[in-house]
């Protein structure tokens, strides 16, 4: 199968039409608008810096059912210890929403940089901008007011698409996801699309599902109105304040 490169006036190829190992097209347009027009059709953008801009769509595609999710007997008990002291004005762990956007996708790319990341300035700068433009939010967690962990992701209509996380302090990036699960359950958004199958994310309650049923999901989803994302504190057991 011969790669299908794309012009930035050209829309992407349907994922039908990806290779067995998920890539659909390759390009050089990195745009809000290009991003939207991928995630909509179930691509994103996976490359290494210097290198042209790859679309994949993976088959089969990780995605975690919300209702699904594990959480640990360590992290419950810290879970509900946070939840006890939420509402107190020195608690010493807070959960927030797009409070520190930029921040958490730096920190992620920060994690990587060892092994090589793919979080590349210009996917910093076009997720940044993704952010502004309300589809893009991040979720962090706050350790005696310092960031500590956090996750980042996109949002069209009732679907969510994970896409990275990081953390400094033990279970802190699953404490932000725990609280995105729950944010996510009260906004009726059933799916975290996770794109790539790890052990990890399986630990987690993910589970790999075919790329047909990836896409039926995503077809009536993307359509549905958007919730109003909280801009502030994320407090377990709480409808979120907007």
């Amino acid at each position: 199968m011969s790669l299908v490169w794309v012009a930035p006036d050209q829309a992407l190829p349907s994922p039908e039409h990806a290779s067995p190992e998920g890539l659909v097209a390759a390009g050089l347009d990195l745009s809000v608008p290009r991003l939207l027009e991928a995630y909509s059709q179930g691509m994103f953008p996976w490359y290494s810096p210097g290198d042209p801009v790859l679309w994949w769509s993976p088959d089969p595609r990780m995605v975690l059912e919300v209702d699904q999710f594990k959480i640990s007997r360590s992290l419950g008990k810290k879970l509900r210890q946070i939840a006890r002291q939420q509402d107190q004005d020195d608690a010493p762990i807070r959960v927030t929403c797009d409070l520190a956007f930029e921040q958490v996708i730096g920190q992620c790319a920060a994690q990587r940089s060892a092994t090589g990341t793919w979080i590349s300035p210009d996917i910093e700068q076009v997720y940044t901008a993704l952010h502004h433009s309300g589809y893009a939010h991040s979720v962090e967690t706050w350790m005696d007011g310092k960031l500590v962990g956090g996750l980042y992701g996109v949002n069209l209509g009732r679907f969510f698409f994970g896409e990275s996380m990081f953390a400094l302090q033990t279970d802190a990036s699953k404490i932000a996801l725990a609280h995105l699960v729950e944010f996510l359950k009260f906004a009726g958004i059933p799916y975290i699309d996770c794109q790539q199958e790890t052990s990890h994310l399986a630990s987690l309650g993910a589970s790999p599902i075919p790329r047909k049923d990836f896409m039926a999901a995503l077809s009536w989803a993307k359509d549905q109105p958007s919730p109003v994302w909280p801009r502030g504190a994320l407090q377990l057991g709480l409808p979120p304040t907007c």
